[in-house]
């Protein structure tokens, strides 16, 4: 530099100039969704290392219908900019949903992608000219031969209790009324769903779209697949006949006098690295001691609870007991919405199970000691459960008991 020469003043460096592998490694540090929603608002350059995705997906958030959302690595309560998204109804995957007088209406709150479904009200039967059939015995009215969606399909409380977006042509729900329910299937943005009329309403517990079929859970954790066709003169998706792949080996709720217990359970299925999984939770309940009377008085209180997990080996028709989910790898269950979901990059221990207290009204057995609920968590080593309370708990509403998971770029 020749003498009495200024050296050139350097313009501040920009975050933005931050290489795009670089932000790749920053964004790996951040598992919560939040974080990388604000990471993403620094600049655009940013921005597009999100959308490239180069990281995994973020972890899952618990949705509240009150329109709050946390994430488990954050513990606060996030919210999404705008309407807020409060009052949804279900959710699937990345889809909340909510319902209008002309049907449903789905909204990705990350993408802002909408869906709009039909009313349960407008339903194609198949045949077309169904009619319920009924026997008559000393007075009163009998399903014949058993209860058919002719005989459910007019009952003020029929709802969605399962709803799964399968494809971009496919929509499949189960249908119906306290415990029992029916198949039923649509396109997004259709004017109607389809059924098979005479199937007989089953107790379903869950329904998957597991390597391009659909599968149904009943209670007596038989499972059945789905066949789908398509309707000659509409091109609307339909079920062509239903099978069953696996005779379950069933378990009911069972109460045990002599210690004042009654258990109960719940079924989730679970695709996990290509095989599919059925969670069976048992709950353990405190029954109302014997009065003097004799009879019981009082509630049943949820107390304890224990999972057991099998997976389904098409081979030979049956459900195989399976003590580990992953060392790196944690279930999160929801009777909305189920997922395996890898956390080993996260810093959070494997082989867990994240659950809910997200009981339906009218599809419950039995009440809780405690106002409040949280999310738990089961380890499948130790076979111990523990609560994310104080630090995330909400008031146990029957509106509040539709909690739910939400996956990100589901």
């Amino acid at each position: 530099m020749a003498a009495g020469t200024k050296p050139r003043s350097q313009p501040p460096l920009s975050w933005a100039a931050i290489p795009l592998d670089l932000a790749g490694l920053v964004l790996r540090l951040l598992p919560s969704y939040a974080d990388r929603a604000r990471f993403a608002a620094v600049c655009p350059q940013w921005c597009a290392a999100v959308l490239q995705r180069f990281v995994p997906p973020p972890l899952p958030l618990l949705a509240l219908p009150d329109g709050t959302f946390y994430s488990l690595n954050c513990l606060k309560p996030f919210r999404f900019p705008g309407c807020g998204f409060a009052g949804y109804k279900s959710a699937s995957g990345s889809w909340l949903v909510f319902p209008r007088g002309d049907g449903c209406f789905l909204v990705d709150p990350f993408s802002m992608a909408t869906v709009t479904l039909p009313a349960l009200s407008c339903v194609r039967l198949r045949p077309p000219n169904a009619v319920a059939k009924w026997s008559d015995e000393e007075g009163t009215r009998f399903a014949d031969p058993y209860v058919t969606w002719m005989h459910i399909n007019e009952l003020d409380k029929l709802h969605i209790t399962k709803l799964i977006l399968c494809s971009s042509n496919l929509v499949a729900a189960l249908v119906g009324i306290g415990h029992t329910s029916q198949i039923l299937m649509c396109q997004p943005g259709a004017v109607s769903w389809s059924v098979r009329a005479y199937d007989e309403c089953k107790s379903f517990e869950d329904l998957a779209f597991y390597q391009g079929k659909l599968y149904a859970l009943a209670n007596d954790e038989n499972l059945l697949v789905v066949s789908i066709a398509k309707d000659q003169s509409t091109g609307d998706p339909q079920v062509s006949r239903i099978g069953q792949v696996i005779k379950g080996d069933p378990w009911y709720s069972a109460l045990y006098d002599e210690y004042n217990i009654m258990a109960c359970k719940k079924l989730c299925l679970v695709e996990s690295r290509g095989t599919l999984l059925m969670v069976r939770r048992q709950i353990l309940c405190r029954f109302p001691e014997l009065g003097v009377d004799g009879r019981r008085v009082g509630v049943i209180v949820a107390e304890d609870n224990e999972f057991e997990v099998f997976e389904a080996d098409f081979e030979h028709s049956q459900w195989v007991n399976v003590t580990t989910v992953g060392d790196d790898q944690v279930l999160f269950l929801g009777r909305r919405c189920s997922r395996a979901v890898s956390v080993c990059q996260y810093g959070l221990s494997g082989n867990h199970i994240f659950f809910l207290d997200d009981d339906e009204e009218k599809h419950v057995e039995y009440s809780y000691d405690e106002e409040d609920t949280s999310c738990g968590t089961y380890d499948m080593i130790s076979g111990m459960v523990s609560s994310l309370k104080p630090v995330i708990s909400w008031k146990r509403h029957d509106e509040m008991r539709l909690a739910a998971w939400l996956f990100p770029q589901d």
